[in-house]
């Protein structure tokens, strides 16, 4: 082992922890006040649902000698996994670093259903979900499956992380339906700082989400750094290009949305492409997420936060790119379509496919597991109250001090205190 390396892992691995709360933010900044505290704790959940579940049993289906489909169970409440070496870092370090991964992909689901799925239902298909769907997906990638074996590219999880939750994001999506207000009245963002804050700290985390992925302090190491702090510039830049091109202003929850599609278009490819490449993978990484959430408005897709559009295509796009832009004289791995292998962007594309079906397929599933032992969905009443105060108890906005909530018989869509007026979602 090496104590350099362990070090670095060390860090990476708080910081990839540390995303999920960020992604609280996130996401939290963008519903309305009503439902800022049920949007957090969706991500806090996975700190702890998704989090044990990877201990006892998710790690040892992701990394346990297996089949081509999944690991077996000889890892199941961490046998075997103690401070022996898994490369040149301990093998229970290994463990955590990749059950932050496990953490932060379950709770990005969370972002399509906002506002009208119930908490304890939720719990139940989170937990679930990161050994039925997530587990399975990253062996297939990194655990010794059968996309891995076939030679696919994912340095830091395109594949694994971000079109596995953009996938069971839509699903989610449709299988709830949209919230009561949509497309009937404005569902605006109630705190845009906080996006924006989520989104930095969203970014800071991404160096150990991608860096940390090297497994080393080494070269690969220092490649996914760089690429991970100019690829998201470069998207940054074209998209505000892009809004003041359309409206003649750059809105700053556009801004932080630009961010995250950059930071995830780059994760697949950090390690495996030039600088140069990453900031021209970064600004075309604009364009399909971009025009893809001015889209999905005009529709009656709910998807609240637009994880579809930023993960789900973000992430596609930049698997398809790795395998266009990776260069072994960088990465010492393989070469893309630019460099004289055609192949390897086939093969980028059949584990972009192969992924989004079993995940879209299996989140079906288990939601109507799930939805035939509880509801689903909020009842109108409670979506109107606030998901807060009917499933949590809480508000994140104290009404005057002493206040007394009273609820009402009959739901009604007058409850919501008035937003500030920005845009959802993307700010678009």
């Amino acid at each position: 082992m090496d104590k350099a390396d362990t070090a670095w892992l060390l860090v990476s691995t708080a910081l990839v922890l540390l995303m999920t709360p960020a992604l609280g933010f996130f996401y939290g900044g963008l519903v309305r006040s009503k439902n800022a505290l049920n949007t957090m704790m969706m991500s806090v959940a996975s700190l702890g649902f998704v989090g044990v579940g990877w201990a006892l049993v998710g790690y040892s289906i992701a990394f346990a000698p297996g089949t081509d489909f999944a690991g077996g169970f000889s890892r199941v409440l961490l046998k075997g996994v103690g401070l022996e070496p898994q490369g040149t870092v301990p093998q229970l370090l290994f463990m955590a670093f990749q059950g932050t991964f496990a953490i932060i992909t379950a709770a990005l689901i969370s972002g399509a259903i906002v506002e009208r799925m119930r908490f304890g239902p939720y719990l139940a298909f989170l937990t679930l979900w990161g050994l039925v769907v997530y587990a399975p997906v990253a062996h297939w990638v990194w655990g010794g499956g059968f996309l891995g074996r076939l030679g696919a590219l994912d340095f830091a999880g395109g594949t694994v992380v971000h079109i596995n939750a953009g996938a069971a994001a839509l699903v989610a999506a449709l299988v709830l339906g949209p919230r009561k207000d949509y497309a009937r009245q404005a569902v605006l963002p109630h705190h845009v700082p906080f996006t924006l804050l989520g989104a930095g700290l969203l970014w800071f985390g991404w160096f150990g989400f991608n860096g940390g992925s090297a497994l080393a302090a080494n070269g690969p190491a220092a490649l996914a750094f760089v690429n991970t702090m100019f690829a998201p510039a470069a998207t940054l830049v074209v998209w505000t290009l892009l809004d003041f091109a359309r409206t003649g202003r750059a809105t700053a929850v556009g801004a932080a949305t630009a961010a995250v599609v950059g930071l995830v278009a780059i994760t697949p490819a950090a390690g495996y492409v030039s600088p140069v490449s990453a900031i021209l993978l970064g600004g075309v990484a604009a364009f399909p997420s971009y025009f893809a959430l001015l889209y999905r408005a005009r529709t009656r897709l709910d998807d609240s936060l637009d994880v579809v559009a930023a993960h789900g295509l973000g992430g596609s796009v930049g698997a398809l790119l790795t395998g266009v832009l990776a260069q072994k004289a960088w990465n010492g791995t393989a070469d893309g379509l630019l460099f004289g292998n055609p192949r390897q962007l086939a093969i980028q594309a059949a584990s972009v496919l192969a992924v989004a079906l079993y995940s879209g397929a299996a989140t079906f599933g288990l939601l109507k597991l799930v939805g035939a032992f509880a509801p689903l969905r909020a009842t109108a009443r409670e979506e109107g109250l606030g998901l807060d105060v009917t499933q949590h108890g809480e508000e994140a906005y104290a009404r005057g001090e002493g206040a007394i909530l009273v609820l009402p018989e009959a739901p009604t869509a007058g409850l919501a205190l008035p937003e500030p007026a920005a845009a959802e979602g993307s700010g678009l």
